[in-house]
């Protein structure tokens, strides 16, 4: 679809002429079909003519329940790795944290998808003129063909004002529509029908040791004009209708992180009644206009070539040998598109899926993974202008800045709150993974620091005043928990990791150590940020100064031999290199202390193909370079 903008043709539509099932075949499930969501609720629609597949995902269907995984006896034994680390015991270092610095009874629970919904339309197998779309102008997604001289439609959405998803049958010919509709979870479960409706109860599941708490529920019903629809515990039966339109709401009992007391079949129930009232017309409007609320704020012309009139799959195809700039403008509003989809006031925040995963135990358990990974799904919120979409990561913030304390303390012996390098929906604060990639314990001091960013974007000083002791807490951390090395008197982090960076010492592989140069600089900004919003808000002068004077103390950023950013206070064989090097490029010109080292580096290592984790960091730095 290309439609008119400011004067400019602009494509705002990924287009497939096939099936997600074949389009690209050598891809996961995940990245073919056509994401939907409300922030709550979200939807697969992968498009095939006689078998469709709704996947179905709801935010708060987590395994496990309220816990945290605090290690009680940690405090010991990171006394002895401070020493340690700090007397050049390294490797001795290295094997203490191997055996007893492991996760405490659990690394997390993992994000789960709630059902899969199968529309079964026999004798559609030979379907022809096949097209599927994702407008993301109105956030609905559509797929359509024909079956001899009958044109079939089906249009998919899930909407943002009525919290359910809703799904349209059409055809080109009266009494057309005739389908098999049935439900199923990989999770334990049950189907029934229940005042025409079809019912699913479902329970997240067990995961390392923590029982499954979670319980939901998934209502279905349909409304037709014109056959006969027939609801039965295998499904419901659609015979002969005009048109359809299908309603599915989910409910869970989850409340917050410490309370699943909640009634799952009571709030599908208030989901899905109001919603089966509406007309399709009025709901598919209604939710259209709640999500150009956000998407309409943003124009961006690249340009248009002839490129853009091929479907995506072949414009994916052609890209790297062809002019298409008007898929880079795709690209960057179809990110902004996922985030207004699984990103809204009052839920949870996005997860490593955005709420699309597709299995039991995703990848990383699709839960936050805060070196990284859960700064970058809201680093579009304030400059693309989806400020309001930060909500609920600033939520999420309270909840661990409450959480945090039990890690700081038990942990840590320190006051104020941090986590490590993992959270989930129970808000869990304690090492996640083996040390050598858990043993991070700077999440809330990165996390924190987009409180500030929010402000200096909206100015707002209320939001400022009801989150600085979110800020403030995360920095106290910081002071308790900043030791000095010896040679240089610096205050540094330790024990710690540069994420996902070993380094060789006599033979050995190391990757515990103190003082990285990514800790560092995320300490200089916790502390300038957190300066800064005290004084804007005529608050706590003491702890300003203390603020201060502890930031004079911190190591400075300093460049290697080879023009790199020296990764800690020594030089290291580096034995494996990941993202953390960029990150660090990232946060030494944030703060302001470091300006040239970012272009260099990354000439040299923007080049090859990696996951987006490296890559962003890499062009962020170039193109502000």
């Amino acid at each position: 679809m290309l439609d008119e903008h400011r004067g400019h043709l602009r494509r705002k539509e990924t287009c497939f002429n096939a099936p997600a099932a074949v389009v690209r075949p050598a891809r996961g499930q995940l990245e073919r079909g056509a994401a939907l969501g409300n922030g709550r609720l979200g939807a697969m629609v992968f498009g095939a003519p006689e078998r469709e597949r709704l996947q179905l995902n709801e935010e708060t269907i987590w395994a496990g329940g309220p816990n945290n995984n605090v290690k009680p006896d940690a405090l010991p034994v990171v006394q002895q790795l401070r020493t340690q680390l700090l007397t050049g015991q390294l490797v001795e270092a290295q094997a203490l944290a191997q055996t007893r610095m492991q996760p405490a009874g659990n690394s997390g629970m993992p994000y789960q998808m709630a059902a899969n919904v199968y529309l079964r339309f026999p004798g559609h197998e030979q379907a022809t003129n096949y097209q599927r779309d994702l407008d993301i102008s109105s956030a609905v997604a559509s797929v359509s063909y024909q079956v001899g001289n009958v044109r079939y439609r089906r249009e998919v959405f899930s909407s943002l004002p009525d919290q359910v998803i809703i799904v349209r049958l059409t055809a080109s010919q009266p009494g057309k529509i005739s389908c098999q509709l049935g439900a199923e979870s990989l999770m334990e479960h049950t189907v029934h029908a229940e005042n025409n409706q079809l019912v699913l109860d479902g329970r997240g599941s067990e995961h390392e040791g923590q029982p499954g708490q979670v319980r939901f529920q998934l209502r279905g019903q349909v409304v037709t004009d014109g056959g006969t629809v027939q609801t039965t515990d295998a499904g419901i039966r659609i015979d002969n209708a005009t048109s359809a339109t299908l309603y599915f709401s989910i409910g869970t009992n989850f409340v917050n992180y410490h309370d699943v007391s909640g009634n799952a079949a009571a709030k599908a129930t208030a989901y899905l009644t109001p919603a089966v009232g509406k007309k399709y017309e009025t709901a598919r409007a209604a939710h259209t206009a709640a999500y150009q609320r956000y998407f309409n704020r943003v124009s961006l012309n690249l340009g248009v070539t002839p490129a853009a009139e091929l479907p995506t799959n072949k414009r994916l195809e052609n890209f790297a040998n062809g002019q298409d700039p008007a898929l880079a403008a795709l690209y960057f509003q179809y990110g902004r598109y996922l985030l207004i989809s699984c990103s809204q006031p009052g839920g949870q925040p996005a997860n490593l899926q955005g709420i699309w995963n597709d299995q039991l135990k995703g990848p990383w358990d699709s839960k936050y993974t805060v070196n990284i990974n859960t700064e970058m799904n809201y680093w579009p919120a304030e400059v693309t202008n989806l400020t309001e979409l930060h909500e609920p990561l600033f939520a999420m913030l309270k909840d661990l800045s409450v959480t945090g304390q039990q890690s700081a303390r038990q942990m840590y012996g320190a006051r104020g709150w941090m986590l490590h390098h993992n959270t989930d929906i129970w808000r869990i604060t304690g090492q996640v993974d083996p040390p050598q990639y858990g043993l991070w314990p700077m999440g809330g001091a990165w996390l924190a620091q987009h409180l500030w960013d929010h402000y200096l974007f909206t100015g707002d000083e209320k939001f400022l005043r009801q989150y600085y002791p979110v800020l403030k807490g995360a920095a106290t951390y910081l002071v308790d928990a900043l030791q000095p090395e010896p040679t240089h008197q610096w205050l540094v982090v330790v024990p710690s990791v540069s994420p996902e960076n070993t380094y060789a010492l006599n033979g050995k592989r190391i990757a515990i150590v103190a003082g990285t140069t990514m800790d560092n600089q995320l300490v200089f900004d916790l502390f300038s940020k957190t300066i800064r919003a005290a004084e804007r808000l005529g608050l706590d002068r003491p702890f300003v100064d203390t603020l201060r004077t502890l930031r004079e103390q911190l190591p400075p950023c300093r460049l290697g031999s080879t023009g790199r950013c020296r990764n800690g206070c020594r030089t290291w064989t580096t034995l494996r290199t990941s993202t953390a090097i960029f990150r660090t490029c990232t946060d030494c010109t944030r703060a302001g202390r470091f300006r040239r080292t970012a272009r260099p580096l990354c000439s040299r290592r923007l080049a090859p193909p990696s996951p987006s984790a490296a890559t962003c960091p890499r062009a962020g730095r170039w193109a502000g370079k």
